[in-house]
């Protein structure tokens, strides 16, 4: 099984790097799916250029990331351009493995707690347990999944720089399985300083590593402290690299005002492209809020004892509602799913939803292309596409937590098929229609 993951691993590597070297490269770099004003590496380059030559590049409309990133992207330019492609592919690789390692981790944890609860399940809900088999294929299904999702593929391909966002992403995950608390909040700190909208993932990480606690108030209270500790502290370095906080406004007030209303898979370019700019703010407080919070509350409430699903969920509705999303995100959470294999039994859109993603990926380019090039669509045809592929992540993301909901009742109570108190029997009838 090892050799298994190594040759996959080798596979992965070589189609990203045949994909990087080839004229596709510049072709990928330019689709509005993979990169946005936030990810681009043509942005990047423009940034470190102007940084370069003493001009701030937060002053004009060209550079969004924070001066932390800028450094390590604009040192990576002057010193190694020759493996800037080897850094994209090395850190895909490096998050493949630590989702690799989260998953086995979560997984056996699951495992231990199942066993130890299993006095209170129901007998006839064996089935539905999770298997020392599960243990070891839902890690080998995780990493597959990111390994050879065209979604990571073409992002690392493109040189996007949500490699490194989800390289962040999967560091946290994987110290919140260990319980690694420092490491779990700088990486979460590091990951928010180019998308913010993963900072509200500190709840699910303090409701994990609190679990087993005498004091869990207390105790997530200290991690909550540290993480917005560090946060700050990254936050006065930014100042102190660039000398002034016009950053916070190109980075930061770029995501919650939206000015750049270019196309990408996202809802929020054609709303606002329609908009009255009277209604401007209230749609933004909505929309933004919609991206950000309204879910928190309520699922927190819900998932309280399986704070990992929680992430999992939060992290899908960051890719669906975020102002720009690229489809390096929605590979990552994707990669997440067979953690939750045990649950696909309760799951009844996956049918739906893979005709969704499948139909919107191939139509999405076409329409684009009728779109820009042969001028025979417009805009009304190309943000259906995108809203049919938000549709699907909802639906998936909602399947997948009515599965848990259906399936924690089943283990409890097991799976009664009674009417009246008697016991029922299903039929398939066929009817014959004259």
């Amino acid at each position: 099984m090892e050799l298994l993951v190594l040759l996959e691993y080798f596979i992965a590597t070589a189609i990203r790097f045949w994909l990087s070297k080839s004229d596709y490269n510049k072709l990928l770099a330019d689709r509005v799916e993979i990169s946005t004003p936030l990810n681009s590496w043509k942005r990047v380059t423009e940034g470190a250029a102007l940084y370069n030559v003493g001009t701030s590049p937060y002053l004009g409309d060209m550079f969004h990331d924070n001066p932390l990133w800028l450094i390590a992207f604009n040192w990576m330019l002057r010193n190694v351009p020759q493996y800037i492609t080897y850094i994209f592919i090395f850190s895909d690789m490096i998050t493949a493995h630590l989702l690799f390692l989260t998953a086995r981790k979560f997984v056996g944890n699951l495992l231990t707690k199942q066993i130890n609860e299993q006095k209170n399940y129901a007998k006839v809900s064996r089935q539905l347990l999770v298997s020392p088999e599960d243990v070891r294929m839902a890690p080998i299904f995780v990493v597959t999944a990111y390994l050879f999702n065209p979604y990571t593929v073409l992002t690392c391909a493109a040189h996007a720089t949500t490699v490194f966002a989800n390289l962040f992403l999967a560091i946290m995950l994987y110290a919140t399985v260990k319980g690694h608390i420092l490491i779990c909040c700088l990486a979460l700190a590091l990951s928010a300083q180019q998308a913010m909208y993963t900072v509200i993932l500190i709840v699910p990480i303090c409701m994990y590593l609190a679990q087993g606690k005498t004091n869990k108030t207390l105790f997530m209270a200290m991690i909550a402290t540290i993480f917005s500790t560090i946060l700050c502290g990254l936050i006065y370095l930014s100042y102190r690299i660039v000398g002034s906080w016009d950053f916070i406004y190109a980075t930061y007030g770029f995501i919650l005002t939206v000015p750049d209303l270019r196309p990408n898979i996202g809802l929020f370019w054609y709303f606002f492209t329609e908009m009255f700019e009277h209604f401007r703010v209230l749609f933004l407080c909505a929309f933004q809020m919609n991206a950000a919070v309204l879910y928190l509350g309520p699922l927190a409430f819900r998932l309280h004892a399986e704070p990992m699903l929680l992430a999992t969920s939060l992290i899908t509705l960051i890719a669906i509602f975020k102002s720009y999303p690229a489809l390096g995100d929605v590979g990552f959470y994707l990669a997440l799913l067979p953690m939750w294999k045990h649950l696909f039994h309760y799951m009844q859109q996956g049918f739906i939803v893979s005709c969704f993603f499948i139909i919107t990926s191939v139509l999405g380019p076409t329409v684009w292309h009728l779109w820009i090039y042969n001028r025979s669509a417009n805009a009304n045809f190309y943000f259906g596409v995108t809203l049919a592929f938000a549709t699907a992540q909802i639906f998936l993301v909602t399947d997948l937590l009515f599965a848990y909901i259906k399936r924690e009742y089943a283990v409890m109570h097991g799976l009664p098929r009674t009417i009246d108190g008697k016991e029922a029997k299903l039929v398939l009838e066929s009817s014959n229609f004259e």
